[in-house]
């Protein structure tokens, strides 16, 4: 595989393709592939295609590189497909997570991987990768699929109670999170040693050390004087009552427990800094910028700097490619397809999406074992993988009433709504969401 097909979907996202080109390419051994580049927006993916050619010659590579609206044309022969759609957008989809919830007085802070908008978003994004996925099957059934498309766990867990296509979950919190507390401890991150288990956006650093020394008494002197960075209050209060610190940031974890938004405790907001409708005003700058980016990006006179970004899809690829051994941070199943004997987390559900370290190699995507884990943290997990379960169950079998089953048993929607509250919550959202849900879902086996 000297010059491997990479298939981009969702290329149109053009500041992440950019960075995942500049990765590619910059390996020589990759230097030549042959990239395919897809979205359904033709005017970001003109945007994407010249970016492209202004990355390969940044980095002096030659490669291939294809522009399409076509899909099936995309995924023909793909080594790899990388992943990077939003089902719906911002308009009307994410604009909806928001605001129904609104109206029943609950608030969120981004919405894109649990509690009801993380249930609304894998109900229409499951259905678009598995449809992907059947085309995968016929098109490059011995692909590998790289997903960055959130809600994580749910599409991978979606995925692999449908289809073989292999898949695994990449997301950039595990290394993130490590550069910040870095940063916070005053010591360079390549010199930093952490091992990392969980499900995503909710992994726990179980080492965290700097030449054999456990930094974990450093960060618990951090929490406990409170001189901690404003925007990570919540996770330091966490790894107060935890013991260990928590991979996603402040603004996701907020929401994805019962303790920090709460109806009539702005008091809580506010010392803890929770940054409410974070992921809307995120957009909405995005939008914003977006002419002035698109202009600076297509100007063959602007300077284009490409750094290697901290992003694992390149990495992956390269040592498929060259057999180079590498550790990465993937979602996969707990108990591995290949028919290998026990779970990688021993303490979780058999069948859920973890994130744990995995070589990578000439034989692909190989997941450690890494036993049990602190009980609570299992404990507080299970609260997210009880919502992620029920999901899942809806879109395999089409029984609607897992749906408010799901937004009944998140812990945040459970703790400011009430049962009433929660099931005119969820008919309302799956009202205005209309065909952005699968019909079977939006119908269902419950009685309306």
């Amino acid at each position: 595989m000297t010059s491997p097909k990479i298939a981009m979907i969702g290329a149109g996202s053009t500041v992440f393709a950019k960075n995942l080109l500049g990765d590619i390419l910059g390996f020589p051994e990759l230097a030549g592939a042959d990239v395919r580049l897809f979205d359904i927006n033709q005017e970001r993916l003109d945007v994407t295609e010249q970016v492209a050619g202004r990355v390969a010659r940044s980095v002096g590579a030659r490669p291939t590189v294809t522009a399409t609206t076509d899909r099936e044309r995309a995924l023909d022969g793909a080594d790899f497909v990388i992943n990077m759609i939003q089902v719906g957008g911002y308009k009307p989809a994410t604009v909806t997570d928001f605001e129904v919830p609104k109206r029943y007085g609950l608030r969120q802070t981004i919405a894109d991987t649990l509690g009801v908008g993380g249930i609304m978003r894998a109900l229409r994004t499951v259905p678009v990768l598995l449809d992907m996925s059947r085309d995968m099957e016929r098109l490059c059934p011995d692909t590998l699929h790289l997903n960055y498309v959130n809600p994580m766990a749910m599409n991978i867990w979606g995925l692999a109670r449908q289809t073989p296509i292999k898949t695994v979950g990449l997301c950039h919190s595990v290394q993130h999170t490590a550069y910040e507390l870095s940063q916070d401890l005053g010591i360079p991150v390549e010199e930093i040693d952490y091992l990392c288990a969980g499900i995503n956006h909710m992994a726990f650093y179980l080492k965290f050390e700097h030449k054999g020394v456990d930094l974990y008494p450093r960060l618990m002197e951090l929490a406990e004087s409170g001189q901690v960075p404003a925007w990570n209050r919540v996770r330091y209060e966490m790894l107060r009552r935890l013991g260990y610190f928590v991979t996603e940031s402040s603004e996701h974890f907020s929401e994805y427990v019962p303790y920090f938004i709460k109806r009539g405790r702005e008091d809580l907001v506010e010392r803890f800094n929770v940054p409410l409708d974070e992921y809307p005003r995120r957009c909405e700058a995005q939008i914003g910028g977006w002419e002035e980016l698109r202009t600076k990006l297509q100007d063959p006179d602007a300077p284009l700097e490409v750094h290697r970004s901290v992003e694992y899809g390149s990495l992956i690829i390269h040592s498929m490619v060259t057999g180079q051994p590498r550790v990465v941070y993937g979602n996969v199943m707990n108990s591995p397809s290949d028919g290998s004997a026990g779970k990688l987390i021993a303490n979780l559900p058999d069948e859920c999406s973890v994130e744990v370290p995995c070589l990578v190699d000439r034989q692909g995507i190989q997941p450690t074992r890494i036993g049990r884990i602190p009980p609570q943290l299992a404990a507080l997990m299970q609260t997210n993988i009880n919502v992620q379960a029920l999901t899942v169950e809806a879109l395999v079998t089409g029984n609607r009433e897992h749906i408010y089953h799901a937004a009944m048993l998140d812990p945040h929607t459970a703790a400011e709504l009430d049962l009433d509250q929660i099931w005119a919550l969820v008919d309302d959202l799956l009202a205005e969401h209309g065909d952005w849900v699968p019909e079977g879902l939006r119908r269902g086996l419950a009685a309306d």
